[in-house]
């Protein structure tokens, strides 16, 4: 097994550093690299910063579902809308290897299925075609299928994407509408001019502008930290492989019990172990704590608790410095933590007992990638009032990834003042106290 994931596609780099910009997009995963390409297409000039490589991070780690079943109510709209903007990228020239192939939940009791009839009447309220399966019809959407599966949903509306494809796809789709993208630049911090953001400092030198979006993912904590501002997310370790079988598994993405399953271009299988993550305990563990209490509360068998190497790492690294300094984002450029082997081999044993043709399969690549999650599952996007100039777009909680289009959609009308692509309320950063 080869560890790290399969080739992430490369962006070219702007190499030197404009003195102005109308926004600066902090961050070059999925959400900053769409709302580089909306501020671009609105005539904005746009300067995009990524402290290591365009997607190499969460947004080329995860499972690459694009998914409306099963979310969040405050996020369905986001969701739907997610979905119009991956049907047409094609037309638009960029390859993300969007699919529309839709998404199955299957569950082998009815105590699995708890959540299905929420998840089924959440659908049905936003019109979507999704339907409820049964007996030998699960084996419509897992060819294979073990028999004893008591109920699934299935809505073919869904789709799938490359994650290794999608941000750097966003990213060139970018630079064709005059974005300038600069890798292996950590923004260091911001500067303020009469009580609002007017640059951005980064280790190469400083940017003049009237606004940015802060798409830093795991990392947007320790940077609003610097700036005074409490924003609380917390981090999780999920793991995913790459595997190859000799079982044609069709073309939906499915979630069968405990495995999640998802068809890729190359021929393989994206393969994980559904709801289970590791949670170093870090210093904002316990500074957070009362925030995701009730959280822990409801989920914690799904969630590993352990005093890791993340947890040294953490405990060490500066919690405030110097914008003439180097940063902590300097010091590691990409997050790239090692899989966990016993949840491969766990994803593995689960996969044979859905599908019995699949026992052959073989892990090609395992890897692993930071999730950073907010107390109540949803991201924060919107202005911050701590500081104005800046919007925030964090905290997508392991479900980025299929929202990301609309994501940086509803933050570019955010910046510029555009109607919304949805309602921005249930995401404001107010709910959390920023």
């Amino acid at each position: 097994m080869k560890t790290g994931i399969p080739a992430l596609e490369p962006v070219e780099d702007a190499g030197a550093l404009p003195p102005r910009a109308d926004v600066v997009v902090i961050g070059g995963g999925i959400i900053g690299c769409v709302a580089a390409w909306e501020l671009a297409q609105r005539g904005l000039s746009v300067v995009l910063c990524e402290k290591g490589r365009i997607g190499a991070e969460q947004s080329s780690r995860n499972w690459g579902f694009v998914r409306q079943m099963g979310r969040d109510a405050a996020e369905m709209p986001l969701a739907i809308e997610s979905l119009r903007i991956w049907r047409g990228l094609a037309e638009q020239g960029i390859e993300t290897g969007f699919r529309e192939a839709g998404t199955a939940w299957l569950a082998r009791t009815e105590a699995e299925a708890a959540g299905y009839d929420k998840a089924e009447a959440l659908a049905r309220a936003h019109d979507l075609p999704v339907r409820v399966l049964r007996g030998s019809e699960v084996s419509e959407v897992l060819p294979g299928a073990a028999p004893g599966f008591a109920r699934g949903l299935w809505l073919p509306s869904d789709g799938r994407a490359e994650p290794a494809l999608a941000a750097p796809a966003f990213a060139r789709a970018a630079q064709r509408q005059g974005a300038v993208i600069v890798q292996t630049c950590a923004v260091r911090g911001v500067e303020t001019a009469a009580g609002r953001l007017s640059a951005v400092v980064t280790e190469r030198g400083v940017i003049a502008c009237e606004a940015a979006v802060l798409a830093g993912g795991a990392w947007s904590r320790l940077f609003l930290r610097n700036a005074a501002i409490r924003f609380p997310q917390l981090k999780l370790l999920a793991t995913v492989a790459r595997i190859e079988t000799a079982a044609q598994l069709g073309a939906a993405s499915v979630a069968a019990g405990p495995v999640a399953l998802r068809p890729r271009l190359d021929g393989g299988y994206s393969l994980a172990r559904r709801a289970w993550n590791v949670v170093p305990l870090v210093p904002d563990s316990f500074a957070f704590f009362r925030d995701f209490a009730p959280m822990l509360g409801r989920e914690w068998r799904d969630l590993k608790l352990r005093v890791n190497g993340a947890s040294w790492q953490e405990a060490r690294m500066p919690r405030s410095w110097a914008l003439d300094a180097a940063s902590p984002f300097e010091r590691m450029r990409v997050l790239d933590p090692a899989p966990h082997q016993p949840y491969l081999r766990a994803a593995l044993k689960e996969l044979a007992r859905a599908v019995p043709a699949a026992a052959d399969a073989r892990i090609t690549h395992g890897w692993a990638g930071v999730i950073d999650a907010t107390p109540d599952g949803v991201p924060a996007i919107g202005p911050l009032a701590g500081l104005p100039g800046m919007t925030l777009a964090s905290g997508f909680s392991g479900h980025g990834f299929g929202i990301g289009p609309g994501a940086g959609r509803l933050a570019a009308d955010l910046v510029t003042g555009a109607a919304p692509l949805v309602d921005p309320a249930p995401f404001a950063p107010a709910r959390l106290g920023l």
